[in-house]
């Protein structure tokens, strides 16, 4: 049986080295070289670097017994495309969910990351950005010196960060996971104020961050998780198991 898993995510390189090791030959598609990086090589994995379209997906996905989509939870316009590829070269879908964090009283909830910014710009005080490059133009109308902005340490990272307008010593460019003590570090170190994040859950250290916030009594303003349907690795790697 041939799948074909999109990730870019821990679940997701998880999950395909799970279903390898069942016998699966698996491909592996990941946005970004440093994607392919994480993922590693492993016996019956082909890993695939780069974006794709709907009809590029469909493409892959010709021959495949099944499709398996883990990217990031809020990662909605890739899914979308995924799901349409799916239905597009009759490939069964599946989308692997990963489980929301239970927020902490006191959170700010908010639809997105242009509501995040409406909500900081009256609100004194620096703000460390753990929402990914890919957000930094809904800050644009706030004070870049406001701004610390946590991206990952690659070309496009910090490239979004000048074109934003970020000062250079306020660039955070790291790579995850990142532990309560490290985040407690930053945030101190920086004099945060505020600490905009993701429900990445437990793969992306959601419970690190929130710890963190609290100790250092710092507002968490959390950007909304979209809701979606999915099942859990162990009900795909049963499906899985029935159509080897």
């Amino acid at each position: 049986m041939r799948a074909v898993v999109f990730s870019g995510t821990t679940e997701g390189r998880t999950f395909s080295r799970a279903l390898a090791a069942l016998g699966a030959a698996v491909t592996v598609c990941v946005a970004t070289d440093l994607g392919a990086e994480e993922q590693g090589r492993a016996d019956g994995i082909t890993v695939r670097a780069g974006r794709l379209d709907a009809g590029e997906m469909a493409a892959v996905l010709q021959g495949a017994a099944l499709c398996v989509d883990a990217t990031h939870p809020y990662a909605t316009e890739a899914t979308r495309n995924i799901r349409a590829a799916a239905a597009a070269a009759g490939v069964e879908y599946h989308r692997l969910l990963r489980p929301a964090s239970n927020l902490p009283a006191g959170s700010v909830v908010l639809p997105g990351a242009a509501q995040a910014a409406a909500y900081l710009a009256d609100r004194p005080g620096r703000i460390l950005l753990a929402t990914g490059a890919k957000e930094l133009p809904a800050f644009a109308a706030l004070d870049p010196q406001r701004l610390y902005p946590r991206v990952l340490p690659t070309a496009a990272g910090i490239a979004a960060c000048e074109t934003a307008g970020i000062p250079h010593r306020n660039i955070l460019a790291l790579q995850g996971p990142f532990t309560t003590e490290l985040n407690v570090a930053l945030l101190r170190q920086f004099a945060i104020a505020y600490l905009v994040t993701k429900d990445g859950g437990a793969a992306g250290g959601f419970a690190e961050k929130a710890e963190a916030a609290a100790q250092c009594g710092v507002q968490l303003v959390v950007l909304r998780r979209p809701e979606e349907q999915g099942k859990s690795t162990e009900t795909i790697l049963q499906r899985c198991k029935e159509l080897l």
